[in-house]
């Protein structure tokens, strides 16, 4: 009888013992089916404008443009393709230590006339015109002087090839000290696309400008921007890029007195508006 008994007991205790396929067990059979997820990226390659080409930081939404403002414009902007190089004005590839995303798709003159302020000019200009809006390009030459495109126009009917000499005439006798005269100041807690972050020179040296060419803000009302500037020596617009978060095209409002972005530095009162 004992033999009988320690038989069973035996028996009993190796089924007790078996694997069970419990709930834990498919759950991870089931995980490591799953598909790997990707990596998050503010970019996307096939997007051929700012707005299609950089994705929004999580739980944010873009900002309302009507569809005929400044800020429309430059959310439409139109890219070269992911990974193309910005051009100097000699045809060289501007080297890229994390300081841009994106290059924008818009030709520049010949010779050194497409600089900072300059990069600003050209894109309000380039909006105003599209708009019909010919009485209202106008800008401020270092002399003082404001030198309007119906002036130089002469009675003559606009065309892209009078347009582009009138610019030409601009980048020769205007600069980021004329621009930000004639640029108005305004709060930082009401920046728009279109504004622009822009001193007239710093320590004895050039000054820059550069412009806010989007805006997203989340349920909370944390606001983000995105950034485009020209350089020196003139080269093709950029897309910024954020040297806090590379790869982001995105800055935070809440950046305290100080806007850090790649290679330079901009105070909050520092910016300024069209209008």
């Amino acid at each position: 009888m004992k033999s009988i008994a320690c038989i069973l007991l035996l028996s009993t205790t190796f089924v007790a013992c078996q694997p069970s396929k419990s709930k834990d067990t498919i759950q991870r059979k089931d995980a490591v089916n799953e598909e790997p997820r990707e990596p998050f990226s503010y970019i996307n390659p096939k997007g051929s404008t700012v707005q299609t080409r950089f994705n929004l930081p999580e739980g944010f939404s873009r900002t309302l443009c009507d569809s005929n403002s400044f800020g429309h414009y430059l959310r439409e902007l139109p890219l070269k393709e992911h990974g193309q190089p910005v051009l100097l004005y000699t045809g060289v590839e501007k080297p890229n230590n994390g300081n841009y995303l994106a290059a924008v798709d818009l030709p520049i003159p010949k010779g050194n006339l497409h600089q900072c302020a300059d990069g600003v000019i050209r894109l309000r200009t380039d909006y105003l015109f599209s708009q019909k809006r010919f009485n209202e390009i106008s800008f401020k030459f270092v002399s003082g002087k404001h030198y309007g495109y119906l002036t130089y126009l002469n009675g003559k009917l606009p065309t892209m090839e009078n347009k582009w000499n009138y610019l030409i005439n601009v980048y020769n006798s205007a600069n980021t000290t004329s621009l930000n005269e004639q640029l108005i100041s305004k709060a930082i807690r009401d920046l728009e696309i279109g504004d622009v972050f822009i001193y007239p020179h710093r320590n004895g040296g050039y000054g820059h400008a550069i412009i806010v060419v989007d805006k997203c803000i989340n349920a909370q009302g944390s606001i983000k921007f995105m950034l485009a500037q020209s350089y020196t020596p003139a080269q093709e617009l950029e897309i910024m890029d954020n040297p806090n978060n590379l790869g982001s095209p995105w800055y935070d409002l809440n950046f305290g007195e100080t806007l850090m972005t790649s290679g330079m530095y901009f105070q909050k009162d520092e910016l300024k508006s069209f209008e």
